[in-house]
């Protein structure tokens, strides 16, 4: 290697001066880090293709860090501007909408989509704070009148229980989960040679039996709040 060659092994690092030069002059940091990027690989000798490529390759690698925060404070504005109040609202238009039919149906379509491998379609963040529970809440006010703190709170908290029995006992379902290869190898291990498809199939059982005991949950605390209005009710008329 001669003189000239080692020289220009340093050109890459011009892309560490661009971006310092970049975030000095109060530019976009995201043209200035992906202009960087771009004239790094360049300089290096690489093809602008085999660069963007490179690019896109690491931004698919770790995408679901970005959409992590991305969802939250997207969640936040729509919080701001009336998301939970025009979900209350619907509930409240709908007749015949109660806090067990309600959580009931939720429960079901949480364990469906969890057993063909759609498990982030619901969750805490992105569907049970801004939908799941102030409808829940609306509804239980809509039969029961006004909860006190502590009806809220039990509202609430099995709106957010009702999300995770139904991802827990339905993401087995789906072969292709985590879950599934952990107790294949676990069996494995043990000289119980099984495939992920059977086990799948040996989830359902117990999904089924998970959708009857919560909803029956879900029911006992509707039947518990009419209780209390009643007797609420006796005691006023006495």
């Amino acid at each position: 290697m001669n003189e000239g060659e080692a020289a220009m092994n340093y050109w890459p690092l011009l892309g560490i001066a661009l971006v310092v030069i970049g975030f000095a002059l109060r530019f976009n940091p995201l043209v200035v880090v992906v202009g960087a990027a771009l004239a790094t690989g360049i300089l290096a000798g690489l093809d602008l293709v085999a660069v963007i490529e490179a690019l896109g390759r690491a931004f698919n690698d770790n995408r679901y860090i970005s959409v992590t925060w991305i969802i939250l404070p997207v969640i936040g504005l729509l919080e701001r501007y009336g998301l939970q109040q025009r979900a209350r609202a619907v509930i409240a238009n709908l007749r015949g909408a109660t806090m067990g039919k309600l959580l009931t149906v939720y429960l079901l379509f949480r364990q469906v989509t969890a057993a063909i491998g759609m498990k982030d379609i619901g969750g805490h963040p992105q569907a049970v704070r801004p939908l799941v529970a102030p409808m829940a809440e609306a509804a239980a006010e809509k039969t029961h009148g006004d909860l006190d703190e502590s009806e809220r709170q039990q509202v609430l908290a099995m709106s957010a229980a009702t999300d995770n029995v139904g991802l827990f006992f339905g993401e087995d379902i789906f072969f292709a989960i985590a879950s599934i290869l952990l107790i294949q190898g676990v069996f494995e291990s043990y000289g119980y040679p099984l495939t992920p498809l059977e086990l799948s199939v040996w989830a359902i059982p117990t999904a089924i039996c998970a959708f009857c005991i919560h909803g029956w949950r879900i029911n006992a605390l509707e039947s518990r709040l009419a209780r209390v209005r009643r007797t609420a009710s006796g005691e006023g008329a006495a």
